[in-house]
């Protein structure tokens, strides 16, 4: 079995491992170091010796031996080795543990609420999910946020304390603390999803590592909770959206803007399979917010050039978009539509009265926007302006790239017409 593969199956079992020692010995922040030490033991052991018969119960009995080992130093200092003495390797429970099927799904599914806790900040709970869940380490984590390790590390260890002090059992939440905390957990793939795709910062503008960790971890919620329209929702969209990574980026990694790229690049796999989930969940209801994005990127997908996509119906979309959501973003996008319906002269006057919220008022894409309707009303000059001020509104690199090449194109288009 070659390390790829290892590191593949290793990430799979990660979660399902730490679940298993969690849900029997409490202790989240010594469960997830003892189980990180497994996974390195098998990492290094596996592709030399070949796979364990369980490769599972192999990891748990490993990170049981360590975790207990852990344990027995800590209470030893508190002097409680009377207590601890009595700690043995449930060896009765870790061979049939393997076999738990129904407990494994549902300790994974656990393990995401409890890295979701809303005691945590947006970025932690990111952090603490890729770590716990993820199978990611923490070096790793650090490399797709373009932080130092040693922060990252503050971060992770900072959540495990908050989750150790909130005194939060390991257990499914009930009633309405699951729906809160579930859409905790959606919130966070989303954000790791958006985070790949569209990189905030550095040199590259999309991070495969983490788009392919939010599908994978979704897919994961998906088939734990089949029946949750908005888990499905949340899916679609993200296999919709990644169908098009292949033809975003030119071989140097610039950006290539929708309308300028070649479809028969986008992945037909991801879109017939993103169409079929959405297909299957706007029918259930009621509609949430990744239903909706999921049918708007499904008009995108659909639409064999982009002179061919349905605007009005995804200008509709937005609009019930926009009664769920108090977002600035999803009202940017429902100028672009509106654009696209009426022409650049209503889009303006729309983003004039966005320009008015202060959450997005200085977000580089609200002037890209701008620039963009301004270009297309034939106002140059003002859009070679908007260009440049949405250049220096944003830390991608290729962002920056993209926008001050629009801007110098309509440079050298003025130069042209005036020479």
């Amino acid at each position: 079995m070659t390390g790829g593969e290892v590191e593949d199956l290793l990430r799979g079992l990660a979660p399902q491992v730490l679940g298993a020692l969690v849900r029997r010995y409490g202790h989240f922040a010594t469960a997830e170091d003892a189980t990180q030490e497994a996974l390195l033991a098998a990492a290094l052991q596996w592709p030399e010796e070949g796979l364990p018969d369980n490769p599972r119960g192999w990891l748990i009995t490993v990170a049981s031996r360590r975790l207990t080992d852990l344990l027995r130093s800590e209470q030893a200092r508190r002097q409680r080795e009377d207590t601890v003495s009595r700690w043995t390797l449930p060896d009765q429970w870790l061979a049939p543990a393997a076999d738990r099927p129904a407990a494994e799904s549902d300790d994974t599914l656990i393990l995401l609420f409890m890295c979701c806790h809303p005691s945590l900040s947006p970025a932690s709970q990111i952090a603490l999910t890729l770590r716990a869940v993820g199978g990611l380490t923490t070096a790793e984590i650090a490399r797709a946020f373009l932080v130092p390790e040693a922060t990252m590390t503050r971060r992770i260890t900072r959540a495990k304390h908050r989750i150790k002090d909130s005194g939060l059992p390991f257990g499914m939440p009930s009633g309405e603390d699951r729906a809160e905390r579930l859409a905790a957990v959606l919130h966070v793939l989303y954000l790791i999803f958006n985070e790949g795709y569209a990189s905030t910062s550095g040199p590259a503008l999309q991070r495969t590592e983490l788009t392919t960790e939010a599908i994978r971890l979704t897919r994961l919620v998906n088939r734990l909770l089949p029946d949750d329209a908005e888990v499905a929702g949340l899916l679609s969209l993200m296999l919709l959206t990644d169908a098009r990574r292949p033809a975003r980026t030119g071989p140097d990694g610039s950006l290539i803007p929708m309308a300028e790229q070649d479809r028969t690049l986008w992945h037909t796999s991801y879109i017939t399979e993103g169409i079929a989930l959405i297909t299957n969940a706007l029918p259930r209801g009621p509609t949430g917010p990744y239903q909706l994005q999921a049918a708007i990127a499904a008009l995108h997908d659909e639409a064999p050039t982009a002179a061919a996509t349905d605007w009005p119906q995804i200008k509709a979309l937005y609009e019930l978009l926009m009664r769920l959501s108090d977002n600035p973003v999803v009202t940017l996008n429902h100028t672009v539509a509106a654009a696209m319906v009426e022409g650049p002269a209503a889009g303006l006057a729309l983003l004039d009265e966005l320009e008015k919220d202060a959450r997005i008022a200085e977000d580089h894409r609200l002037h890209a926007v701008r620039a963009h309707l301004q270009e297309m009303s034939g106002d140059h000059r003002a859009a070679r302006a908007a260009y440049e001020a949405a250049a220096r509104r944003t830390s991608s690199l290729q962002q920056q790239r993209y926008l001050h090449a629009k801007a110098g194109a309509l440079t050298t288009r003025a130069a042209e017409n005036t020479s």
